[in-house]
Order: C-alpha cells, then sequence, then structure tokens
C-alpha cells in the first residue's frame, strides 16, 4: 500500500480486474472526483461522460433509466427519459420543467387520488389551472380545452375503477389542437401499451409499482418525445431534488429482470380471479377490463391486445362495516395502499388514495364505502379463490 493510502480517511481505489461483476454494482456515492478542472469543464458541456453529483445523476439511474427508456421504446432522437424519487415526483418534474405560469391543464377525471389533489389544490397557488373531464369520452376532453391548455393528462386504465380511456380519440384531439399529451402508463406497463407509439407527448410511471414489482423501491420516471422537453424534465428534477436512491435504482432494476415473467402470472391470476368474484354471493359488482360486462371491454381489448394487467376492483354488498369484516377475514392477504407486489393486496380508495375527496366527489366517478380495489399477485390461484370467498362471506 502506498502512503498516499495509510490513512483510514483516505478513500480506496477499485481493485485491478480483468473480469467484471455479472450483477450491476450498487453506486452510493454522493460526489465523484475529476482529475482537474478541465476534465470537470468537458462532462459538464458534454464531451465526456462521466459523473459529478449524486443529484444530478448516478450510475444506478443511468443502468435503470436506459432500460425504462428501450422498454417504452425511446430513440437516440428522442432523447433520455429521467429516473425521479417517485412516481410523483415524475408528474411534478413534468409540470414544473414543461409548463409556464397560466398555462391550462386538461386531465382525466379518475386519476390517482394525490394527482387530483396536485391539480385541484396544489397547481394553483402556483399559477396553474386544471379541468377535469371523462376520459372516455375524447369529447369530452376536447371540450374542456382553452386558447390557454398546454397539456393533458390521463391515465390509460384509472385508478382504481379501471375504466378505459379513449387513447385513440384523446391523440387526436391533442394532436388537433396542438396540447403536449402526457399518459400515466403505470396500471397498463409498457407490456400491455406503449403510449409513444400512439401519438403521447409525454410517458410517465410510478417504478415503484409493477415495474419493480417488490413493493422495496419508490422510484418513478418521466419521458417526453424531443431532446428539448426531456431536458426540460431533466433540469426541473435536479433542480427541485427529484433525485433517486441509487439503492432503490439497484433494487428496480433486480425487479426488471422478472418483469415478463411476473406480469403474465399476475395478469392470468387477475382474470381467473374476477370472474371468481363475479360468482360470489355478496359481491355486487366487479370491474376487470378482460371480462365482457366491463363498461370499456370493447375498447380494452383493441387497444391492450389482450394483455388486461393485475388489477380487479369490486364493490362488496354494504358499505365501512362489510368492508371491515371482509379485510379482517383476509387476514393473510395484506390491506395496504400499493399495487404491483409479488403478493396480492388489497385497498379501499374511500380510505387511502382517495381521502382527500369528499363523498360526493368520490360518488361522482364511482367509489362507494363498499369499493375494493385489488392488486393480483403471482400466488397460487386456487389459494387466492378460497381467501377471498372466505372473506366475502364473513362480510
Amino acid at each position: 500500500m502506498s502512503d498516499a493510502y495509510r490513512s483510514l480517511v483516505r478513500r480506496s481505489r477499485a481493485p485491478v480486474s480483468v473480469s467484471r461483476p455479472v450483477v450491476t454494482p450498487l453506486s452510493p456515492s454522493v460526489v465523484y472526483r475529476s482529475t482537474d478542472a478541465d476534465e470537470l469543464d468537458s462532462q459538464y458541456e458534454g464531451r465526456a461522460q462521466g459523473y459529478t453529483y449524486a443529484r444530478e445523476g448516478h450510475p444506478n439511474a443511468t443502468v435503470l433509466g436506459e432500460k425504462l427508456d428501450w422498454m417504452e421504446g425511446l430513440t437516440p432522437a428522442m432523447g433520455k427519459g429521467v429516473v425521479t424519487g417517485s412516481g410523483m415526483a415524475a408528474i411534478s418534474a413534468m409540470f414544473l420543467g414543461l409548463l409556464r405560469k397560466g398555462d391550462h391543464i386538461v386531465a382525466g377525471d379518475q386519476l390517482y387520488g394525490r394527482s387530483l389533489r396536485l391539480l385541484r389544490d396544489d397547481l394553483p397557488r402556483m399559477g396553474f389551472d386544471a379541468t377535469l373531464a371523462d376520459p372516455t369520452d375524447a369529447r369530452a376532453i376536447e371540450a374542456a380545452i382553452r386558447p390557454e391548455t398546454r397539456l393533458i393528462l390521463v391515465e390509460v386504465v384509472s385508478n382504481p375503477t379501471l375504466r378505459v380511456a379513449d387513447m385513440e380519440g384523446i391523440a387526436e384531439a391533442a394532436a388537433r389542437r396542438g396540447v403536449m399529451l402526457a399518459v400515466d402508463n403505470t396500471f397498463t406497463t409498457p407490456r400491455a401499451y406503449r403510449p409513444f407509439a400512439h401519438g403521447a407527448t409525454i410517458v410517465i410511471h410510478s417504478v415503484t409499482k409493477l415495474l419493480a414489482g417488490h413493493s422495496d423501491v419508490t422510484l418513478g420516471w418521466v419521458a417526453a418525445d424531443t431532446p428539448a422537453r426531456n431536458k426540460a424534465l431533466y433540469d426541473a428534477a435536479v433542480t427541485w431534488g427529484l433525485t433517486p436512491s441509487p439503492f432503490d435504482c439497484w433494487l428496480a432494476e433486480r425487479g426488471l429482470h422478472t418483469f415478463d415473467l411476473r406480469y403474465d402470472r399476475a395478469t392470468a391470476n387477475a382474470a381467473a380471479l374476477a370472474d371468481h368474484l363475479a360468482g360470489l354471493e355478496g359481491v355486487a359488482q366487479v370491474l376487470y377490463p378482460g371480462r365482457p360486462d366491463h363498461p370499456d371491454h370493447n375498447r380494452a381489448v383493441a387497444l391492450l391486445d389482450g394483455n388486461f394487467a393485475n388489477m380487479v376492483s369490486f364493490r362488496l354488498k354494504g358499505g365501512r362495516a362489510e368492508v371491515n369484516r371482509f379485510l379482517r377475514a383476509a387476514e393473510h392477504i395484506a390491506f395496504a395502499p400499493t399495487l404491483g407486489d409479488v403478493g396480492t393486496t388489497i385497498s379501499h380508495p374511500a380510505s387511502s388514495s382517495h381521502r382527500a375527496l369528499t363523498p360526493q366527489a368520490r360518488a361522482a366517478v364511482g367509489i362507494d364505502e363498499g369499493f375494493i380495489r385489488v392488486s393480483v399477485g403471482i400466488e397460487d390461484i386456487d389459494q387466492l379463490k378460497r381467501e377471498f370467498a372466505q372473506a366475502v362471506a364473513a362480510a
């Protein structure tokens, strides 16, 4: 060991090796050293590839981001997407990076609860205005567009009512009116739908959910269709500190290795569980886009090519008391406000994701006290059927 490294506080160099690790190394370093000021200039000015400060990027975000870019069909001509600290950070980066004071947003009225809060309560304080409209009706979305409208935001499949947006009509309206179209593709994932191929300007993911898939990561991703827009997204994420954790990026990349297998198994389980629930006494309604009785089934078939994903929602006969009995009886299924885990989870939107809405506002989008959302996992389907049958009977 040289004299320079005899002090324990000096950082060690990476060992010399002619072989490389099979697993992506975890790089938790906050800062990266450069040889001199000229080399640092070269990195900041784009003449050399490197890292400086982790808020501005780190190797694990790069590796994960490249895989997500590929999954969503970003080409080099479009630029690179941005990995963020959460799905809501991805949505925030979009608003902060691409909109100006006075801009108007048209959004689906059945978005994730925090997205609705952001649109209704927080963005108006910053000088943005928003109008909510029914995403299953492209005419309603277009009718809400104003001269100052700059962006439309929709989910392909809404959370938690599982309504399927009229993506073709909305994309046509956005193009005709010169408005950016942002698509939250979290529920459907690139396996079922690739928004850029259907006219989207911006695509958003909560990587926390099915992409990472193990409920041990909080991450988001956002990308646009041009280098200039992606640069604006990146600058907003860096400036506002929407930075992802290297460890979370490392875990999410590991989760992607089994994404296809998990998606297929969970989707098959969801279809079987939806049919099972529909036959149980005590269940008033089942919502699953793959079922012929779903209000948007024909659109889902055309849009998603048979990939109806892993989310099922249903209504119990009754209200809060019946839901509580159901939840207590389903003791081996996690009652938790999340989705996309390898294990099945149950959520009650009225008391979790949409609790900030008034009962009247929840009722307007079809959410009552008996409404339950299920994120179906990869367990044995016969076990899931037994557990749900017992819990419904207890309710």
